[in-house]
C-alpha cells in the first residue's frame, strides 16, 4: 500500500526536513516487507487564494481512489498501536494507496474535510503544520515498526 502526504507548503532545507526525510528513507526501509510503501510526500504552494484554493491543490495531489486521512484538531486521537492497526486494516482491506493531508497555517477546507475518509489529530492543542509533517512522519515509521516487531516502540 502506497502512502502519500498531501501537504500545504513547501519545507526548505533545514532540522524538519532532515528529520522527514529521515522518517521517510526508515518507513520505506521497514515497510516495504510489509506490503507498506513507498512513502512519497507532495507539496503544493499554498501562497494566497486561502483554504479553498489550498483544498483544490490537495485534491489534485491525491491519489486516485486513495483513502483520504485528514490532519486535524477534531480528529480521532489514537495510540501509537491503534494507528498501527489502522494502517494493517487499510493494507489487509486492499487498499492500493493511502494519502494522509495536512493543510496550511489555517487547517483544511472544511468541504475537503468532510470529503475525507477520517480525521486523525495529535491532540486538543494546535501545532504547527511544519512540525505536523515531522509527527506523522515519525508515527508512520513507528507503525511500521510496530507491524514488524521491531524495539523501536516500548510500552
Amino acid at each position: 500500500m502506497r502512502v502519500t502526504l498531501c501537504v500545504v507548503g513547501r519545507l526548505r532545507a533545514g532540522p524538519e526536513r532532515d528529520l522527514i526525510d529521515d522518517y521517510v528513507m526508515r518507513f520505506d526501509r521497514t515497510g516495504r516487507g510489509l506490503g507498506l510503501g513507498p512513502l512519497d510526500v507532495r507539496e503544493v504552494d499554498g501562497k494566497g487564494g486561502g483554504m479553498a484554493a489550498e483544498a483544490a491543490l490537495l485534491r489534485r495531489a491525491l491519489p486516485a481512489g486513495a483513502a483520504v486521512i485528514a490532519l486535524d484538531e477534531r480528529g480521532s486521537v489514537k495510540s501509537s498501536p491503534a494507528f498501527a492497526a489502522d494502517l494493517a486494516r487499510w493494507r489487509d482491506d486492499g487498499r492500493q494507496d493511502l494519502a494522509f493531508v495536512i493543510g496550511g497555517a489555517d487547517g483544511i477546507d472544511p468541504a475537503l474535510r468532510a470529503d475525507c475518509d477520517g480525521a486523525l489529530s495529535f491532540g486538543k492543542m494546535v501545532w504547527p503544520h511544519m512540525l505536523v509533517r515531522v509527527m506523522l512522519a515519525e508515527q508512520l515509521y513507528r507503525a511500521a515498526s510496530i507491524l514488524a516487531g521491531s524495539p523501536y516502540h516500548r510500552v
